[in-house]
């Protein structure tokens, strides 16, 4: 095991003038823009061949690395540092496999079946399905080091693509897909209609490995992923999970059993089917930059579960509870008895909403936890965050949709004219993982960096859509 996938946040790279700034730099190149620094490198150049000729055949030692120079919101000049790689966020790949090949898969390619692919595919190749859609196509993966990509200009998000529709099939009784292998990324793929005889179809049931799936869309499942336990990772990025679940309070649009690690960012979770928007059970969880809202008719029971606690880190997610939902809690955290030797919750920076005219319960963590700090969240609607729980509690305050652009539309950019703004405390660190915010949610599914460190409380710190 020598090489390693990081998972994190993409580059800004709709940013203007961004380019590498080194210790070392004067500062007119440290300000001009990209052609005047091209100039400022001409008229040096002369002074810079005429030292060369006279000193050792060197070039100058190259400074540290601070960042990128980029404008903030204000057209002011700033240093972005690079990210810092999450440890959690790594994960141990195999060794590149000799012989790795690339499989084309659909109508237009000599292999026309998702499931021949997977019966034919070795450690290190990469699947390629061109867009359409496939029914009954179901598939088990076992490989290591695989990816399995959808092709075509329009994404799974978009509604268009790759569609795997189940129609009645299952993949050993579970899933449109199961996985049991090694490291596997999914791209850019839709799955519906998994339906099964113990009313716990998936459109991927994972068992076993690091799987990481990313821009996938899974709609209209009993479950759009299920998992097992054991030391198995999940990654989730930019991707939807919507209308999943068999409607008996037991099947959720994401249930993830005992794993040793889930991580969620930027992505998109509404309308489960009486089950909860996500629920997890992960000795270890990072709910980064997401949102969950059951909106309108929204029939969801808890919007984010952690039945047997373990360590959560939920930093900078938009969180709705509609006005029909099953259940008055919105968050809940060791409500089914804790398991492991820790259980630590972070609440950090989130902009919790409440619809239901009788109230809700924002919070409910069970006696017991070592650890339940909670700074920086947004709460729409009556009731405080702390209920009698034994935790840490600062900047949690109570606001209406005034606050809001437009949150009845779930435009949760704070106005401009708010007593919110500058009103950020920070939340410190948690170990070695620092609890502030890095990113904001961007609908539909996706996220992006903050260029700044943030100045406001709850979920979305700048007035970009």
């Amino acid at each position: 095991m020598s090489s390693k996938e990081v998972v994190g946040m993409k580059r800004d790279t709709t940013a203007k003038r961004s380019w590498p700034y080194h210790h070392g730099m004067s500062k007119v190149q440290q300000k001009v823009g990209a052609g005047e620094a091209a100039l400022a490198l001409l008229i040096a150049l002369p002074v810079f061949m005429h030292t060369s000729l006279h000193a050792a055949d060197a070039l100058p030692v190259a400074g540290d690395f601070l960042g990128e120079i980029r404008r903030d919101a204000s057209g002011q000049l700033i240093v972005v540092p690079p990210a810092k790689p999450d440890a959690s966020s790594q994960h141990v790949m195999s060794e590149p496999v000799a012989g790795a090949r690339t499989i084309q898969v659909g109508p237009g390619h000599a292999l026309k079946t998702i499931g021949a692919a997977a019966a034919l595919a070795k450690d290190g190749d990469t699947i390629e399905i061109e867009p359409g859609e496939y029914r009954r196509d179901v598939a088990v993966w076992k490989q290591d080091n695989l990816t399995i990509r959808g092709m075509g200009n329009n994404n799974a998000i978009s509604g268009a693509g790759v569609k795997l529709i189940a129609d009645g099939a299952s993949a050993e009784g579970k899933a449109i897909w199961v996985v049991r292998g090694g490291a596997i990324t999914v791209e850019n793929i839709e799955f519906s209609e998994a339906r099964v005889a113990d009313k716990n179809g998936a459109g991927i049931r994972f068992e076993k490995g690091r799987l990481v799936v990313r821009k996938c869309r899974f709609v209209h499942n009993e479950n759009g992923i299920l998992t097992s336990g054991g030391d198995a990772e999940l990654d989730i990025v930019d991707s939807e999970f919507g209308h999943n679940g068999h409607g008996d309070g037991y099947s959720h649009n994401l249930y993830v059993g005992a794993l040793k690690r889930l991580r969620v960012t930027g992505s998109y979770f509404h309308h489960a089917q009486v089950g909860h928007l996500l629920k997890s059970r992960a000795a270890e969880n990072h709910i980064l930059y997401n949102r969950l809202s059951d909106e309108s008719g929204g029939r969801a029971s808890y919007e984010l579960e952690f039945p047997n606690g373990g360590i959560a880190y939920v930093i900078g997610n938009i969180i709705e509870q509609s006005a029909t939902t099953e259940n008055p809690t919105i968050i809940s955290f060791g409500a089914e008895g804790y398991k492991g030797p820790k259980n630590e919750l972070y609440l950090i920076n989130n902009t919790i909403d409440n619809n239901r005219p009788a109230g809700a319960t924002f919070l409910n963590v069970k006696p017991g936890a070592q650890i339940v700090k909670a700074y920086n969240n947004l709460l729409i609607g009556k009731g405080p965050l702390n209920n009698g729980i034994n935790g840490e509690f600062i900047n949690n305050p109570n606001v209406d949709w005034e606050s809001f652009v437009l949150a009845q539309h779930h435009d949760y950019r704070i106005k401009r004219a708010s007593s919110l703004h500058r009103s950020f405390r920070s939340p410190g660190s948690a170990g070695a993982i620092d609890l502030t915010p890095t990113g904001e949610y961007v609908h539909p599914a996706t996220s992006r960096p903050l260029l700044t460190t943030p100045t406001l409380p709850g979920a979305r710190q700048t007035l970009q859509p």
